[in-house]
């Protein structure tokens, strides 16, 4: 087909269009399946949530936006913008997710923070009726840039502990006066290991420069190849230590991904919500968080990808903003994050020529396939390079 710019000549995705653009849409799904799956892990890790439950999030959104929305090109599931706020709504609860180790009072928290996730999708739902996606379009960009330049700061601070394998919780800015005391109390091994992702990940795309066909290559894809070589190096799947400069420390499975063990034993993991916390009026206060900033995060994320969209298409702000509800509401009783129309992935759709909504769908597939069947291989990614 030729590619004219015009909507009328545009991919569809309806029936015709699913079998039409099948090819397009399964190899743009999988390269962005690709890229989705560190970040899932990553996301869910940074939230307080167990590592599992941002790709129980991006496998509803690609089965249930696909069917409400009519925005092509993007890509539905968890992401980084709404680290902070989820974070924020599990320590509320008293959960500091696996940094400490996970306890009875995190997995409290985490049913409190999918209760308060169900509320917001309600939220979403009701307002996306009355067409409150239009609101999207009097809000500041500059605004938006400003918050997630804070969130991505936020964001470093607070998975620094990880990245060099020491138990620490609390605020930001104690986390930062702690500076210290962290890196004197870090774990070598998994600090190579993380200072080593962190690395690749900025370093990557300038380094593929002189080979064009490496940068389609994503650079969390390289970081677990490399990672994942190192936690075999480490023997992280055995508990024991080792001796450096007369300091013991400890190495085991408590530093990897954890991940069912057996074939389709993701189905266990599924959690419910704790409804009984909505009686709790900080309940309330975190549902209209998430409602707010995950609203006006998703429908400005869909606006600036229908910018770039190659054939100009235009989606419907508030079927777009009911899709997100509806895939929250769906998530949460499975025991995922609110998800949002995301940007990052949306834009290596576009990059890798998806043509239609399917590629959301596709991109599930995979994801599904991939921790239904291949459980133990996610279990061999090393924490610190998330």
């Amino acid at each position: 087909m030729a590619l004219d710019g015009t909507e009328s000549s545009a991919p569809c995705g309806n029936i015709a269009g699913f079998f039409e653009y099948a090819r397009d849409d399964i190899r743009s799904g999988f390269l962005v399946f690709l890229i989705a799956l560190p970040l899932c892990l990553g996301i869910s890790l940074a939230c307080g949530y167990p590592p599992i439950a941002g790709v129980f999030t991006a496998i509803v959104g690609g089965f249930v936006a696909p069917l409400l929305t009519n925005s092509e090109l993007t890509i539905k599931g968890p992401a980084a913008g709404l680290i902070v706020v989820i974070a924020g709504c599990v320590s509320e609860f008293s959960g500091d997710g696996m940094s400490g180790g996970w306890a009875p009072i995190d997995q409290q928290a985490y049913r409190a923070a999918l209760a308060i996730g169900f509320a917001a999708a309600i939220l979403q739902m009701v307002f996306a009726s009355f067409r409150a996606g239009i609101l999207g379009e009097f809000f500041p960009i500059s605004v938006v840039h400003g918050m997630l330049a804070g969130i991505g700061i936020i964001i470093c601070i607070k998975q620094l502990p990880i990245a060099l394998g020491v138990a620490a919780s609390g605020e930001p800015l104690e986390i930062l006066t702690d500076i210290p005391h962290l890196l004197a109390e870090a774990n070598p091994a998994i600090a190579v290991i993380g200072m080593a992702s962190l690395v690749i990940m900025f370093a990557w795309p300038a380094c593929v420069q002189p080979w064009p066909f490496l940068r389609r290559v994503p650079a969390p894809i390289v970081v677990l190849l490399v990672a994942m070589p190192a936690g075999f190096g480490f023997d992280l799947l055995h508990e024991h230590s080792y001796y450096l400069q007369g300091h013991e420390y400890q190495l085991g499975e408590q530093f990897l991904v954890s991940m069912p063990k057996q074939i389709f034993g993701m189905f266990y993991d599924i959690t419910l919500p704790n409804f009984a916390v909505l009686a709790d009026p900080r309940a309330w206060k975190w549902a209209i968080i998430f409602f707010c900033i995950g609203s006006l995060e998703s429908v400005l994320s869909a606006k600036a990808i229908d910018a770039v969209d190659p054939w100009k298409r235009r989606s419907s702000m508030d079927r777009d903003l009911f899709a997100v509800g509806a895939g929250n509401l769906f998530a949460s009783l499975l025991g995922g994050l609110p998800m949002i129309s995301e940007i990052v992935r949306s834009k290596a759709n576009i990059d890798n020529g998806g043509k239609t909504r399917f590629a959301n769908f596709w991109h599930a597939i995979f994801l599904l396939l991939c921790v239904a069947i291949i459980p133990t291989f996610l279990h061999l990614i090393p924490l610190a390079a998330l």
